[in-house]
């Protein structure tokens, strides 16, 4: 499924009628019809259900107002609040209005009703429908629109937004102004870049997708290159595996990471390369860490090295490391490795010397900040895996630009470094050097905790280690470590949920996978 611009769903509306002879009142009334089907199979049958529907003047305002007619033909008990006046509904938000006013709908448009007369509406109904502002909005809500919304956002009741909640912008994900916190969102067609990004995430609750009509061939033609990782897309990357193998078959991978402190990191990508399937894991380390490493992840194999006075891995290691490579399928760095200057060294040399597929994370993406232009001199495949602040070191922005920014930035700097790019957040970008970007939705928000990057590099590598091409090993790992979290939270909850939790779902998760693909 794609995800969309304000502007291209404007050219999406737009050529359906003008090349497919789509009325666009048909599909508005696709929408709205969508829209209380939807309801339905989440809320239960509407009838004798009290529903407020707030509209503006444009086609959001529209909608809302065919839902209203098609909640009220399945025995609902509607109230419209127009926050407009009359003579500004043009076109067929206008015919939806003249529908409704001419089957007798309650309608109270602005300037015709007070703000204690939408308390008393609101706080009666069990739902509101939120259709005042749509994908078209630019400019922030003040005023006494942005008093109704607050008033709205407050009466406790089950708000379902139309299309995007409003006062979210649907490209940035910011609130302008004042915004609706919707429990659910249906939105037309596919999902908007604001239903993803900053505010816009929390606020549009569970997103729905609403067919609204558009034909395949409409959709293909436009050639959109924002997608969602779903079951469709990273379907038969993964296969049960074959009677006969053994752990030489299924992939060698060689994991640089560590440091005094941070015994962890190596072991929590270590270990979930080999949940996800990997033959073999060796990971290379400070030698002052490595006993205890080896006490607690007996399956790991480890390779100690030289270390600095700090306990990191000192540029003594060069050597070691190199002729380490040598038989591996595929390469981690960075995980808790340090920002020591010999670390940092070897990090740069790494990208330069060897061939193999590497995942760099964490203190290896801090190295690469310093020396940017060594992206351009690698010798393989490298998948990089920054949060947002170490995407700001990266760029010289800060985190809070980047959030702004995600798909942007996201998309330039793998096209510029021809790099895959995964920029992780709640809803974590996978960005393709020739332009095409992913966005994952599986996941919850007790995954954020220490260590989850840690995880999701060790299984992007560990799935490269098995054989699967860099693309499909990123799209696959962030989906699946996505899911195993959504396991381990189901067991557990989101408080308190570890990595480790995440990290023992794994196999599970691909279980799953498997079954549905089967």
């Amino acid at each position: 499924m794609h995800i969309v611009t304000a502007a291209e769903m404007k050219a999406l509306d737009k050529d359906a009628t003008a090349d497919y002879k789509i009325p666009s009142l048909l599909l508005m009334e696709n929408a709205a019809r969508g829209m209380v089907d939807e309801i339905e199979i989440n809320d239960g049958k509407v009838k004798k259900k009290v529903v407020t529907v707030i509209a503006g003047c444009g086609n959001n305002g529209g909608d809302g107002l065919a839902a209203a007619r098609h909640l009220r033909m399945r025995g609902a008990l509607v109230k419209v609040y127009l926050f407009s006046k009359e003579v500004l509904l043009r076109g067929d938000a206008g015919i939806s209005l003249q529908i409704w006013q001419k089957t007798d709908g309650a309608l109270r448009e602005e300037g015709a009703f007070t703000l204690e007369h939408l308390i008393s509406d609101v706080t009666k109904s069990d739902f509101v429908i939120d259709a005042f502002l749509g994908t078209g909005l630019s400019h922030a809500i003040i005023g006494r629109h942005a008093e109704m919304l607050e008033i709205i956002n407050r009466c406790a009741r089950r708000i379902i937004a139309c299309d995007i909640p409003s006062g979210i912008s649907a490209d940035t994900g910011e609130i302008l102004g004042v915004a609706i916190k919707a429990d659910a969102t249906l939105t037309m067609a596919m999902p908007k870049r604001g239903h993803f990004m900053q505010e816009g995430l929390s606020h549009s609750g569970e997103l729905s997708v609403i067919d609204i009509g558009f034909p395949d061939a409409l959709i293909e033609k436009k050639k959109l290159n924002v997608s969602l990782i779903g079951t469709d897309v990273v379907q038969g990357f993964l296969s049960p595996r074959l009677k006969g193998v053994h752990k030489g078959t299924m992939g060698h991978l060689l994991v640089i990471a560590g440091s005094s402190g941070k015994q962890g990191a190596p072991q929590m990508t270590s270990l979930a390369a080999l949940r996800s399937g990997t033959g073999l894991v060796t990971t290379a380390l400070p030698k002052s860490i490595e006993k205890g490493f080896s006490h607690q992840a007996m399956e790991i194999m480890t390779l100690p090295l030289p270390e600095t006075k700090l306990g990191s891995i000192a540029m003594g290691a060069e050597k070691r490391l190199l002729k380490a490579v040598e038989g591996k399928t595929a390469l981690a760095i960075g995980p808790g490795l340090s920002q020591h200057p010999d670390s940092q060294h070897l990090v740069l040399k790494l990208i330069t010397s060897v061939s193999l597929p590497m995942v760099i994370d964490a203190d290896g993406l801090n190295a690469v900040a310093v020396e940017l232009v060594i992206l351009k001199k690698k010798k393989g495949s490298l998948i990089l895996t920054p949060h947002p602040g170490e995407m700001g070191r990266l760029i010289g922005k800060s985190a809070a630009d980047v959030q702004k920014d995600r798909f942007n930035i996201a998309a330039a700097f793998a096209n510029l470094w021809d790099v895959i790019l995964v920029l992780k957040d709640a809803r974590t970008i996978v960005a393709f050097p020739d332009g095409r970007l992913w966005v994952n939705n599986t996941g919850n928000p007790g995954m954020a905790t220490a260590g989850m990057g840690d995880a999701l590099t060790g299984m992007i590598a560990g799935f490269i280690a098995q054989g699967l091409s860099p693309e499909d090993a990123t799209l696959l790992a962030v989906f699946l470590h996505g899911k195993a979290g959504d396991l381990a939270a189901a067991q557990r909850g989101e408080a308190g949920l570890l990595t480790s939790d995440l990290i023992d779902e794994i196999p599970k998760a691909i279980v799953e996978y498997l079954k549905e693909h089967s």
